[in-house]
Parts: structure tokens; C-alpha cells; sequence
């Protein structure tokens, strides 16, 4: 991987790198992995193909996405012609978005934050999807009951939330503690997940839920398929535990 560029924003230094032998990019902020893709912009992470995968499933449409990074999951919706909204705190965010992980022109990008955003936002969406994170952990305001509340009002009817959570551990209870906010506002709650793995990415969804399926990979990018095929196939769909919810300990 060589640096082609380093900016230091007001939420951390942002470095993007690239493979010499692939093209791989990589979005870096503060020393985590922010967005991984191709040289085409199609993610390389199968968390992003898991929740497009469900996405698809669900016939989302117009999908609002609360963290940008490099983009990766909008530029793939715009791809499959949907319509796709980004919202992010960190408006330098965007232009490495386009200037490196090809995100259409076509994405609609607001600089805010996201809780904040849907206080004053008049849409609706078909899903919503929380992928923001500091470090490795989703801010607390955007994490609790009233939030989830305040997604609810946003969705269309049949409108489905997808979280990505990422978890240390088997005995990590933070995506519990996310389903069991979710409980709050809406009685169908999953996780969808890989136990057994460490440092994982688990998806946690609510809303026109019950009928989704593990996804499989549905946009092959130019490298590393069969990696993401083979972690897709390991993700299942688990009860969450009420009883252990320690978000991370």
C-alpha cells in the first residue's frame, strides 16, 4: 500500500491508501479502516455487501445513509439505480468520496450530524442505513431508544433499519444492546452474524425484517470475490439476547 493523500480534519487524520498491485483503496480515519474497495469504487468489506444484499432483498429504493467514509454502499445503490443520500459529519469526507472511490455525482451528500439531520429532514425513506462510527464504536446519541424513534418517523411504511455494529467477541453484548434500543420502536428486531469470529461486523435490523435472508454477494467487485462470498456464507441470522447487553465490555 503507498499514500496518496493525507488531510487532517476537525474529527482525525483521514489517509488514503492504495494497493500497488490491485488498486484497492483504503479510507483511514484516526487509524480505522473506513472504506475498502476496488478500483472501480465497488467495496471490498462484506459488511457492505451484507446490507446490499439485504437491501435488495427488502426492494429499498431510496435509501438515506447516516456515515459516509469512501461511499462504497451508495455508489454501489446508485449502480443497481436507486436512489441514495449520505449524510456525514465531516464534509472532506465527500470530496475523497468522488476524487478516489468514484461516488457518483448523482449521491446526494449532506455535511451533519446524522441525529441532527433527521430533526429537520422532511423525507421519507424505504431503509436507513447506520454505518457512522468514532473509532470503532457508534457515537451514544446515535445509538439510543429516541434515535431509533426518530428513524421510524423517517421510514416509509414497509421501511426497514440497518445498523452496522461491530463486535469483539461472542461475549461482546453491544449488538444486543443496539437490537434491544431498536425493540423500542419496532417489535421485528434480528442480528445477523458471524459468532465464533473475532472482531467482526454485525448487522443489526429492524422493520419490514422477518422475510430477509442471509445475503450472498450480488455485485462481484475486480478482487478479492471469493474472500466476501466465503465471510457471507458464515453470516447467520441469531436471536438477540435481552439478557446480555454490556455494549462492548
Amino acid at each position: 500500500m503507498h499514500l496518496l493523500e493525507e488531510i487532517e480534519s476537525d474529527y482525525g487524520t483521514i489517509n488514503i491508501f492504495q494497493s500497488r498491485s490491485t488498486g484497492a483503496v483504503i479510507y483511514e480515519l484516526g487509524g480505522c479502516n473506513q472504506s475498502f474497495a476496488d478500483s472501480n469504487g465497488t467495496s471490498l468489506a462484506p459488511y457492505i455487501h451484507a446490507i446490499f444484499g439485504l437491501l435488495s432483498q427488502a426492494k429499498s429504493r431510496n435509501i438515506l445513509v447516516i456515515g459516509g467514509g469512501g461511499g462504497t454502499l451508495a455508489t454501489m445503490l446508485v449502480r443497481a439505480r436507486c436512489k441514495a443520500t449520505i449524510v456525514d459529519v465531516n464534509p472532506a469526507s465527500f470530496a475523497l468520496a468522488r476524487r478516489y472511490f468514484a461516488l457518483p455525482e448523482s449521491v446526494i451528500c449532506h455535511t451533519a450530524d446524522g441525529k441532527s439531520f433527521l430533526h429537520s429532514d422532511t423525507n421519507v425513506y424505504d431503509a436507513i442505513v447506520l454505518d457512522a462510527f468514532h473509532g470503532n464504536r457508534i457515537p451514544s446519541h446515535l445509538q439510543s431508544p429516541r434515535f431509533f424513534e426518530l428513524v421510524r418517523e423517517h421510514l416509509t411504511p414497509g421501511g426497514a433499519v440497518f445498523a452496522n455494529v461491530h463486535v469483539k467477541h461472542d461475549f461482546d453484548g453491544f449488538a444486543d444492546g443496539i437490537a434491544k434500543n431498536m425493540r423500542t420502536a419496532w417489535t421485528d428486531v434480528r442480528v445477523l452474524d458471524a459468532e465464533g469470529v473475532c472482531g467482526r461486523n454485525a448487522i443489526v435490523m429492524a422493520g419490514r425484517v422477518s422475510h430477509l435472508r442471509a445475503p450472498q454477494l450480488l455485485i462481484s467487485p475486480k478482487t478479492n470475490a471469493t474472500t466476501i462470498d466465503d465471510d457471507l456464507a458464515h453470516l447467520n441470522f441469531r436471536a438477540w439476547k435481552a439478557s446480555r447487553w454490556d455494549f462492548g465490555g
